[in-house]
């Protein structure tokens, strides 16, 4: 017989994420908060789709959570058709969303009253790595439940990583993406320096990349879409910034003093207000041409 997986949250990387749980051999349940959503990707995979998350849970032994937030998943748990209302004991939830170890914690604490585990789940990779399977997944909870639900990660996982106690791995999560904005800012920042005094930008990128200076995002993200102006809506700069957020406060709860994560939190802030909730988080560099009078790689 094999094990029923629940997966809630459908959107640009949960659903390649769930895509690949059927072909390991797991029952497959789905639900989105857009229904038709969650029709279409059963429409294409071998899924059944559930009216409500209380529906989703019953039967599943691992329920999977993907969404924009943490406040999102905590708020799945009430209500008659929540996710209280149909879990089982025994049961574990895994939240995969990009979220914050206070209200990981909270809904941790929750579920541990019903006999239900908890793990913070965050991945990285993109777009691509989702949908290729080669996801790093950043796991915070007890060992012995990681553990239990690895073969469940490693359907869309490559590099799984028991991180520490519930909410490490939103927390190592949350300092990657401030490492990601703050090699986006600072390369924009060099490249239109660069531009603005005659050089050009792919000859200097060239050097970069083969120099002390190079990063994923000078040898990647800047060639594929700064250059091209191509500019893919893979992951929105809205949620970076929600993640910049995350990684300041953690910062400060802690008593670490982080200037460069404090700023790239509130240029990045300042970025999704003038580009919109729609922008790409590489596009950042938009504001950084305006600002400079210069595009880079033209």
């Amino acid at each position: 017989m094999s094990t029923t997986i629940a997966f809630l949250g459908l959107g640009a990387i949960g659903a390649p994420m769930a895509r690949h749980l059927p072909a390991r051999g797991f029952d497959l349940v789905v639900w989105n908060r857009t229904a038709q959503r969650a029709e279409e990707f059963a429409r294409t995979v071998r899924a059944r789709v559930a009216p409500t998350p209380a529906d989703a849970a019953r039967d599943a032994a691992v329920i999977i959570t993907c969404l924009p937030t943490s406040l999102e998943v905590e708020a799945l748990l009430d209500g008659y058709d929540g996710l209280l209302a149909g879990v089982r004991r025994g049961a574990t939830l895994v939240d995969c969303t990009s979220g914050d170890p206070a209200t990981s914690r909270r809904i941790a604490a929750r579920l541990r009253e019903r006999g239900v585990d908890f793990v913070d789940a965050p991945v990285s990779g993109g777009k691509r790595g989702a949908e290729d399977g080669t996801l790093t997944v950043m796991c915070g909870g007890d060992t012995a439940v990681v553990d239990r639900v690895r073969p469940v990660l490693s359907a869309f996982g490559k590099i799984i990583v028991h991180c520490g106690d519930v909410g490490a791995g939103d927390m190592v999560k949350a300092v990657n993406q401030a490492l990601l904005a703050i090699h986006i800012w600072a390369t924009g920042e060099g490249l239109a320096t660069l531009a603005k005094s005659g050089v050009d930008t792919r000859v200097a990128l060239e050097v970069i990349n083969a120099s002390s200076g190079r990063s994923n995002t000078s040898m990647n993200l800047f060639p594929e879409r700064v250059l091209s102006r191509a500019f893919p809506r893979t992951f929105r700069l809205a949620l970076l910034d929600k993640d910049l957020r995350i990684a300041a406060q953690i910062a400060r709860d802690a008593g670490v003093a982080s200037p460069l994560t404090q700023l790239a939190s509130e240029l990045f802030r300042a970025a999704r207000i003038e580009l919109g909730e729609d922008a790409d988080h590489v596009e950042a560099v938009r504001v950084i041409e305006r600002t400079s009078g210069v595009e880079i790689g033209a």
